[in-house]
């Protein structure tokens, strides 16, 4: 028998459940499909959202051909033989292009996707991407430029409540058991927002109970779902959960914890380039300035697994896992851009402070562009106190050093020449 979510897998865009944002009736993209005019396109977001669904209804509700190919397991051949196929199909002259999805988009290599370049252009293929990875990253930029990028979201809870009341009232094995949701808070903390997720662990705990009237609680469901949760697929379930388990043992200053879970995605064979750029990312928004130089070790490991590849990248990326978990850490600087970000959407495009801005032309220095500003170079110490922020917001202190490592030495910079400005 085919899994559940297999088996309710929705055919139509009604029965479509979340992402409303991107097909929503006066959303560009449901716009496209009522009008027959849909561009080649990507779908970017996590497992178990409604990337290959989206697809396939996208497909038959154009009644377009549709053909299929995994990037896990395809090569240049595979995909030539598709378009020759598809060309026979839709050839030049025919409106109704043949939809080519591509599931894991992001795993082609640039040969693959280059094969891809000639039949996308000239509109042999409608080409459909899935992917779990940031396409800017994955997709070379002359397939990335002929594509629209549509962004899918984690199931929200109400949507992971209408997928289980769905697969409950609908599925034909379901509806011959008396199930009785008693409590779901446990289902929807093992999906993530992953709807297969979800189905896969609905159908375990039925599967486990033989009483007439199945009460599912969130004891029921942690007691059978627990040992399923410890396998790792980098294409799928536990690909988020296991990078999760990574960073926040580095985060945590813990190697030993990070070199595991390092090990572990190693095993199950995820890319180089993928753990590095979260080391990239992590090096500033957890270490930062308390130790500059665990960016451009991040950096330099980013540049050498790209050359390399495995195996010998393994040491690379130990190398610069244990480094930034033994670093002293500081997320000042990703507080600061969050603040800041926050104070731009409350208070809007204030206007820069004339002696601030910039005045190439006779006009604006007869405006006052420029006047009174002060050159810091031209001071002791080269500072001297002047405003930096629009006045609305004047002496609002984003940037908060830590009392620690080589922080404490900009906190004390910055005391010395704002202290009573800024509150340092």
């Amino acid at each position: 028998m085919q899994p559940l979510a297999e088996r309710i897998r929705p055919t139509n865009l009604e029965n479509y459940i979340g992402q409303e944002h991107i097909i929503g009736k006066d959303s560009a993209l449901r716009k496209a499909i009522d009008q027959n005019l849909l561009p080649s396109l990507i779908l970017w977001g996590p497992p178990g959202v409604g990337k290959t669904t989206l697809a396939q209804i996208i497909s038959q509700t154009l009644k377009r051909p549709f053909y299929a190919l995994s990037a896990i397991n395809s090569g240049v051949k595979d995909v030539r033989e598709v378009i020759e196929k598809a060309s026979q199909d839709g050839g030049f002259f025919k409106v109704e292009k043949p939809v080519l999805f591509i599931d894991e988009i992001h795993r082609f290599s640039k040969s693959q996707q280059d094969s891809l370049l000639n039949a996308v252009e000239k509109g042999i293929v409608t080409l459909v991407g899935a992917t779990t990875e940031n396409p800017s990253f994955e997709v070379i930029p002359a397939l990335l430029s002929r594509c629209q990028i549509f962004v899918l979201k984690h199931l929200t809870k109400d949507n992971l409540m209408q997928l289980l009341t769905n697969a409950i009232e609908t599925d034909e094995f379901l509806k011959r058991k008396h199930i009785v949701l008693k409590e779901t808070e446990a289902l929807f903390r093992i999906s993530g927002g992953d709807g297969r997720k979800l189905l896969n662990a609905l159908e375990i705990v039925v599967n486990c109970i033989s009483d007439e009237e199945i009460v599912i609680t969130d004891t029921i469901v942690k007691q059978y779902i627990q040992q399923n949760l410890a396998l790792y697929d980098k294409s799928g379930e536990q690909h988020y959960d296991i990078i999760s388990a990574y960073i926040k043992s580095i985060r945590g200053s813990d190697p030993n914890g990070a070199i595991y879970w390092l090990a572990r995605m190693i095993d199950g064979g995820e890319e180089a380039s993928f753990i590095a750029r979260r080391l990239l990312i992590l090096a500033s928004e957890d270490i930062g300035n308390a130790n500059p130089t665990a960016l451009v070790i991040a950096n330099n490991c980013f540049q050498a697994v790209n050359v390399i590849g495995f195996p010998e990248s393994r040491i690379i990326l130990a190398q610069t896992t244990t480094y930034l978990a033994c670093s002293a850490k500081s997320n000042s600087s990703y507080m600061a851009i969050n603040m800041a970000q926050q104070v731009v959407k409350q208070t809007g495009d204030l206007p820069v402070p004339l002696h601030l801005r910039n005045a190439p032309t006779k006009l604006m220095k007869e405006l006052g562009y420029g006047d009174e500003y002060k050159y810091a170079h031209d001071y002791a110490n080269h500072f001297t106190a002047q405003e930096f922020l629009p006045e609305e917001i004047s002496g609002t202190t984003f940037y908060n050093p830590s009392a620690y490592s080589r922080e404490r030495d900009l906190k004390e910079f910055l005391k010395e020449r704002w202290g009573e400005k800024y509150g340092y």
